[in-house]
Parts: C-alpha cells; structure tokens; sequence
C-alpha cells in the first residue's frame, strides 16, 4: 500500500510557498518606499504592503530591512516596476504588474508563458484601455443580505463610487486615491474587508470556451508562479466567477 508525502514533504513545499509569497512582498515593501516616504504613516501604499506582509506573518525585522532597503540605506540591487500587455487564449486581455531587478529577463518569462499558452504579448497601451484602475476592497458576504446593505450603505457614506455583489463577497470601488479613506471609514463601521488594494479592474468580462478553460488556469497559475511577477489582472469570465 502507497503512502503519501511525508511530512517533511509537505513542509518543503509549504516552506517553499511561503518563501515565494514573502519575496513578492519584501519586493512590494521596497517599491513602495522607493516610491514615497518610508514610514507607512505617511504612505499609504507601503502601509497596505505593510499589512499584508504582517497578515502573512512576516517578522517585523523583516519588514523593517525590506523598508530601509527601499530608501537606499541598505544598498542592494534596484527594484523596477513594469507593466506588461497581451493575449492569452480566447482573446482573453491580461495585464501582468511586475517588480524585477532584471527587466530583460522578467520580459523573456512572460512572453514565454504567453506564447507556450497560445497568447502573445502586446505593446503598451493595447489592453490597458479595457481596465479601469481603482481602489477596491472586497468583503465576503456569502448572500448575507443585511451584511451586504450595511457594506452598501457604509461603503456610500464614505464616499465610495460603487458597490458590487457577486459570487458570494462585496466589492467597493473607489479612485485610487481615496482608498485608505474608504477602508478607515468601514472599519469605523465594524466592517474589515479580505483584502484592500488598487487593482486593474476589467470593464467587461468575457466568457470562455469551454476548450479553452482549462488551458487559461493553466497560463494564470503559470503567470502568478514567476517570481518577478507581481500581480495578474485578465477580463476572463470563468465558471467560478460566472454570476446572475
């Protein structure tokens, strides 16, 4: 009779998860502060990389390095930004947010991922018009009705632009720039959402075939797995996100 993994396995891949999530977040940490201040108080998108890296259970020694890293106290390689464009399967549209020390490389990844799944990558510009870039804090609600009115009538009171129930959570959308305003403001409210950021967010879904599913999973997981990547946004309507 077979066994499965040993539990030294299963800490080896955990371990290893958990190393990739962190240099996602040490990268983000570091970005953030190059690009604004580095104490979290005054900037607000080291704050909300802050706090996912303490919800992930990074030291704050860590945290700490990572940020003085950033203001260039630390030396270390540069840490750059970039945005790239393109196709997957379908004629799905995605927008690949990355931070690299190597830009070279990180373009020679995606555009293999793209075109090992049937993509291409695009120039500047030829997806980005189908994306809206807004703050948006997500709530999971799982058709709570009460729970959805008052997300719904807090989320206006703050000044949010929307509010948007599907698949069991609320999003509220906000400009970029008011979203830790609108975040403070619901948890005034009692309200504390999964996850808060500024996101790329699709103007339209488009649905998938049913040939072609299985083959798109495959190129965001593929996408989400490169280290350099940073975040993976797509305009994809997939089974699971599928709503009335």
């Amino acid at each position: 009779m077979g066994r499965g993994p040993s539990i030294e396995g299963r800490k080896s891949v955990e371990d290893a998860k958990r190393a990739k999530v962190f240099t996602k977040l040490i990268r983000e940490i570091t970005v953030a502060t190059r690009a604004g201040v580095a104490d979290p108080a005054d900037n607000a998108r080291l704050r909300s990389a802050v706090d996912k890296a303490l919800a992930a259970n990074m030291t704050r020694d860590t945290i700490d390095r990572a940020i003085k890293r950033g203001s260039g106290a630390d030396g270390g390689a540069e840490m750059h930004e970039m945005r790239y464009e393109g196709y997957g399967p379908a004629g799905i549209a995605f927008i690949i947010d990355c931070v690299t020390d190597n830009p070279v490389r990180t373009v020679a990844d995606v555009r293999h991922a793209l075109t090992k799944h049937g993509g291409n990558l695009g120039t500047s510009g030829s997806v980005a018009f189908q994306f809206r870039r807004c703050g948006e804090l997500v709530f999971v609600t799982d058709g709570d009705e009460a729970l959805e009115e008052k997300i719904l009538e807090a989320a206006l009171e703050a000044g949010a632009d929307d509010v948007i129930n599907e698949a069991g959570e609320s999003s509220v959308l906000c400009t970029p720039d008011s979203l830790d305003a609108v975040q403070q403001a619901l948890a005034a409210a009692g309200l504390t959402p999964a996850r808060a950021e500024v996101v790329m967010r699709p103007a339209n879904r488009s649905a998938v075939p049913a040939e072609a599913q299985e083959t798109l999973l495959d190129l965001i997981d593929w996408l989400e797995e490169l280290d350099d990547v940073h975040d993976v946004y797509h305009n994809a309507l997939l089974p699971a996100e599928a709503h009335p």
